[in-house]
């Protein structure tokens, strides 16, 4: 399916790249004006962009349907200031209901049933119930467009964040299975993250890996393994051998029982090996699919 975007009406781009550029993280933004009125309102189009300086951007863009601005804008040209409450499962309905669009004036705090908390370094307040906040002077507001959903981009430096101690790990960070993040998705969908759905993925750090490309011929044309079990496998960062001292009951078996159909033979060892990627065991698959390459 192609699509022009030239070509389909703006919400409609709204909702393809909406569903697309997902999940998103979720801006929380507490701003004040310059009379003191406070707001308080949720942006996903938001991001961390550096770390020295520490950089985020969020963008209150104009509205589609009738091309006016949002009061989180006109308050951080007036007073240059945030905080960003970072969004968690247990605040979510909450952060929902401050999104309706409430007259200039009328304080989401309230409305939401969140509570005030002084900042240390910049006017408005922040949300005591965010397990993480992030105090920040907007450096620069830069347009994207005059027309209806036309991005307006926040920029803002934090200056300190204030991050609850619950979501700590023992190394005193914080522990990415204790903080449940929620991002956005298209339409009415969110996601949430916990334990159940966390993964990690070996970064490749200062030395390179070997690539898909150097992989045995047998690997890299397997009909069982998957492109993610390629990636894994030219992760590492030397081509591996054949360690003697491995052994493995489940691969001297099928070594055994396929000795007469190499063809069937390989066919388990790949089977075997793509299991031992799903639980994270690249050493052990390398000496499988070696096992299969020399047999």
């Amino acid at each position: 399916m192609h699509i022009n975007l030239s070509e389909i009406s703006i919400p409609e781009k709204q909702n393809w790249l909406q569903h697309a550029i997902a999940p998103r993280p979720i801006c929380f933004a507490s701003t004040i004006d310059k009379e003191g009125n406070v707001n308080l309102s949720p942006f996903s189009f938001f991001n961390l962009f550096g770390t020295n300086p520490p950089i985020v951007i969020f963008s209150p863009s104009r509205r589609i349907r009738d091309n006016t601005t949002k009061h989180t804008l006109q308050n951080v040209s007036e007073v240059p200031e945030c905080v960003i409450n970072i969004v968690d499962y247990d605040m979510i309905q909450q952060t929902s209901l401050s999104s309706c669009e409430f007259p200039k004036g009328v304080d989401e705090f309230i409305k939401a049933g969140f509570t005030k908390e002084p900042a240390s370094m910049v006017k408005p307040p922040m949300v005591k119930e965010a397990k993480i906040k992030l105090e920040c002077k907007v450096n620069e507001i830069k347009s994207l467009g005059t027309e209806g959903g036309a991005g307006q981009l926040v920029i803002a430096e934090v200056l300190c964040m204030h991050v609850d101690e619950s979501i700590l790990g023992n190394d005193g960070k914080i522990d990415q299975q204790k903080m449940r993040h929620v991002a956005r998705l298209g339409g009415d969908w969110y996601c949430k993250v916990d334990s159940s759905n966390l993964f990690k993925v070996d970064k490749p750090n200062t030395e390179l890996g070997i690539g898909v490309d150097a992989l045995p011929d047998g690997i890299r044309n397997s009909n069982i393994l998957t492109g993610n079990h390629l990636g894994s496998l030219g992760n590492v960062h030397d081509l591996p051998v054949i360690d003697p001292s491995f052994s493995n009951e489940r691969l001297k078996n099928i070594i055994q029982y396929y000795s007469i159909n190499p063809s069937e033979m390989e066919k388990e060892l790949h089977i075997f090996a793509a299991e031992l990627l799903n639980e994270g065991k690249v050493k052990d698959a390398w000496q499988v699919l070696l096992s299969a390459e020399n047999v």
